[in-house]
This record gives structure tokens, sequence and C-alpha cells, in this order.
């Protein structure tokens, strides 16, 4: 009677949260943030079709609105994420998706119940020192004066979206994943969305069409450097992203969590839609032609092999990878050549190798402070100290890490790769704790951090607005506190029954 009891009243909480009073206060928390963000980038003049940015505005406010009244969170969740991949990056407004995840966080914390937790963060001091120890570096990157505009643009890029993005995208991660359940559907519709950006990956190599591309889009492209391939100049599609090395690096993180998607799920129609999204992203991968993201997805599975959960899928997982080759090198053959063709140049290694150097040299000459937050003080800094190697100029180091302690200084290298260890710990101590099935969908989740985590020694994936907020998600609900608390529940509940 009493847990009846108890349940009543949660449920009669859960249903205040729905009515018509809570739903204009969440449209108008909603409309508020984002109606501001627009006006002021209306009045400053960076739409260059206001009416349509205005409409399409509006018509996300609409849908984000209803979804968080159905108490649709993890949908609310991977809408973000779009919206911060093609809004935020490919449309270049970066702050939509920032603003709506702070009101986000509100609204969950506004709404907790004891069916709907709320949580802080671990290590929330960690935060605090990374958030803290980031401020000198970012501002003296603002007041670089060899390119004022755009370092102010920089200022911006670094740190609401790589630091304290950082912290709010794994909050939302932490809060979201209240039990193995939410876990789930939280991966299935990134799982769908992912395979969404391999069609379309697909579609642009395929046909040489990009759906939904805007009239910069010719000059998003002409940015990009090395976007061409083999003596017959193949196309590397780089989707939203725009740059393959970013799409690869992409694909390389969601194909595990297909991958233990597909190991956790108990139906065949499960296991075959789970196993159709990874074969989707294979060739959405192979067509970004990006080394980092092959080496990464390889090591990576090795990693989802150790902590699938299940032993059957050591040997089942193996025997995918054999059959997954066999299909990419009969069904796509040029582009498998042309993918070794890239990996075996001569200067692909060599070229890297020296901006790694390079970027050595800048922390040895700026140990404590680095040059600051900007990619423009870094390539002007960073010259001086250029080796042979190098034989191009290069605006940032081409790895996450290096790229921390050559702009923001060791320091804050330290406490990032703290932070990310101390959250693998936490995530490796839940699935400890989970049941066999429940295991194979975390390690599916943590083999997709240390995917985007090796990848990020190549590239700058953990310091690129659209994939750190991803890594930062999907290790916020992996490490998530909420997770052993559910577990301690069940078992709790286990033994009073």
């Amino acid at each position: 009677m009493i847990r009846s009891y108890l349940w009543n009243r949660e449920i009669t909480r859960d249903r205040e949260w729905r009515t018509i009073w809570h739903f204009l206060l969440v449209a108008l928390l909603i409309a508020l943030l984002l109606g501001g963000v627009l006006i002021a980038l209306l009045l400053g003049g960076k739409f260059g079709h206001p009416g349509l940015y205005v409409v399409g505005g509006i018509i996300g406010l609409f849908f984000m609105t209803i979804i968080i009244i159905l108490r649709q969170d993890e949908l609310a969740v991977v809408f973000i994420i779009a919206v911060h991949l093609y809004v935020d990056w490919y449309l270049g407004q970066y702050y939509i998706a920032l603003i709506t995840t702070l009101a986000l966080l509100i609204i969950f914390y506004a709404a907790r119940s004891p069916r709907h937790r709320w949580a802080k963060p671990p290590a929330l001091w960690l935060w605090g020192l990374f958030l803290v120890l980031t401020i000198a570096p970012a501002i003296q990157g603002a007041a670089y004066q060899g390119a004022a505009a755009a370092s102010l643009d920089e200022a911006g890029f670094y740190y609401p979206n790589l630091i304290f993005g950082a912290l709010i995208f794994f909050w939302l991660g932490t809060v979201i994943a209240l039990d193995d359940v939410a876990v789930r559907r939280l991966f299935k519709l990134l799982a769908g969305f992912g395979t969404l950006i391999a069609v379309h990956t697909i579609i642009q190599e395929t046909t040489g069409t990009f759906l939904f591309a805007t009239s910069s889009h010719d000059a998003l492209l002409a940015s990009v450097s090395d976007y061409q391939i083999g003596v017959d100049g193949a196309h590397r599609a780089g989707s939203f992203f725009v740059d393959p090395n970013w799409n690869g690096a992409f694909f390389a993180t969601m194909l595990f969590i297909s991958l233990g998607l597909f190991a956790e799920s108990s139906s065949f129609l499960g296991k075959a839609l789970y196993l159709a999204e990874a074969f989707l992203m294979l060739p959405a991968l192979l067509f970004t032609y990006s080394n980092g993201s092959w080496v990464s997805a390889a090591a990576s599975f090795i990693i989802f092999v150790l902590f699938v959960g299940r032993a059957r899928y050591r040997v089942l997982l193996p025997l995918f990878v054999g059959v997954a080759a066999i299909v990419l090198v009969v069904f796509f053959p040029s582009q498998v050549a042309l993918q070794l063709q890239h990996a075996a140049a001569p200067n692909e290694l060599s070229l890297r190798v020296g901006v790694w150097q390079t970027a050595i040299r800048v922390i040895r000459a700026f140990p404590l402070a680095g040059v600051g937050l900007s990619h423009y003080i870094y390539q002007d800094v960073a010259n001086p100290y250029r080796v042979p190697a190098q034989y191009v100029p290069e605006d940032h180091p081409h790895d996450s890490y290096l790229e921390w302690g050559a702009m923001a200084g060791l320091p804050v290298l330290l406490v990032f790769v703290a932070l990310l260890l101390f959250a693998l710990w936490l995530a490796i101590r839940n699935w400890a704790l989970a049941d066999i099935r429940t295991r194979s969908l975390l390690g599916g989740g943590i083999a997709a951090v240390m995917a985007l985590s090796i990848n990020s020694v190549s590239i700058n994936g953990w310091t690129l607005p659209p994939l750190a907020a991803l890594g930062w998600l999907i290790l916020g609900a992996i490490a998530s506190p909420l997770l052993r608390k559910s577990r301690y529940h069940e078992v709790i509940k286990k033994k009073i029954s």
C-alpha cells in the first residue's frame, strides 16, 4: 500500500508538468532565450536571409516545446545535437544549441521529481578549475591585434562552445541517463541521427548532390584544404562537417553506438536494424578517406570487444569486421584503392608529425599560459617555431591535446585529460555494476568515446564544437551517477521481493 501510494504521488507530480500553465512557461522560457539571440543576430546583420532563419527558428521552437511537454527528453537532446551540427556549425551561428541546452537544463531542474531525478556532474570542482584556468587564454586570444575581428569570433568559438559547452553537454548527459532504459533510448536516437548523416554523405559522394546546402556552401568548401584525393581529384565527402576528417571522426564514433545496440538488443528485428545502421556508416566513413578515423575505429573496435559483455560477441564481432571488409572491397573497389593510396602517401604522416613537432616547440616556449585560444594567434606565433617537416603554415596543431597545451598551457591540458580519465573511470565503474545486457550498451558508449579520443591525436576532435558536444554528451550519459543509483535500487527491490 505504501509503495502504491508513493507511486501515485510520482505520477501525479509528472502529470502536473503537462498542464497548460507549465506549457506556457516552457514556451516562454525557450522563446525568450532563442528569440533574444535571433533578434541580436538580426540586428547585427549576421543573417543573410533573416526571414528564413526566423521562420526556421519559430518552427524549431514549436517542435522543441512539444517534445519537452511530452517528456521525450532523449529526443530533445538529439534534436539539440542536430541543431548544433547544422545551425551552429554548418550555418555558423555557434550559440543556438548552447542556449537551448542551458534552457533544457533549467527546465529539467524545475521539473525534477522522484521519477525524473536531478544530478550534479561528478567532479564539479575539477570542472570549475577548467572554467577558471581557461579564462586568461580566452581573453588573450580575443585581445590579439593581428586579426581583431577574427580573434573576437575565436573567443566566442572557444570559451562558450568548447569550455563552458563541454560542461553543460556533459551535465545534460548526466541528467538524461536516469537508468539503462533512458541510455538505450538516447543511443537509439543518436544511432538514427548518425545513420541520416551517413545517408547524406553517401548521396554527396555517389551523386555529387549536397542536400540542404546553403548559398555559402562553396565558400565553406574553399576554406578546407586537402579536400581532393588521387590523381583524378576524387572528392572527399564532408557532409555538414565540411571537412572530411571531422566527418570521418563522427562516423568512427557513432559506429560503436550502433554496434553496442546490436549486441544489447534481444530481438531479431532490432539486431537487423542496428547492423544495417553500422553497414551504412562504414561506406560513409570510407568516402571521407580519413586515415585517422580508420585507425581510431580499428583501435576502438578492440576496446569494444573487451567491453561487449557477452562472450559470443567476441567471436561474432571479428566475423562482422571480415564480412564488412569483403563488402567494401567488392562494392567499392576504387574507393578502397584510393583509401589505401591516401594512407600510403609519403607526405601524409611526415607533414602531420611536423605539425605536432611545431606544437611541442610552442608548448616549450609557452608552457604555462599558452599563446591564447585563437587559431589566428597560433598561426602567427607558431610560425617562428615551425620545423622543416611542416612545409605549410597551420592554424592549429591537428591534435586536440597539443592544441590545449599550445593555446591554453599545460595546466589546462592536464585538467582536460583529468576530466576525460575521471569520467571514463566512472563509466567503467557503471559498466562493472551493470548486468550482461546493459554492459554491451555501455561498452558501445565507452568505445565511442575512445574512438573520438584516439582520433583527436590526428585531428581537432575534442576541440571541434559538434564533435566535442557529442563526445561529452555520451560520456556524461555512461558516467552518470544516476545509473549507479538506479542499479542499487533494482538490487534492493529484488532483495525485498
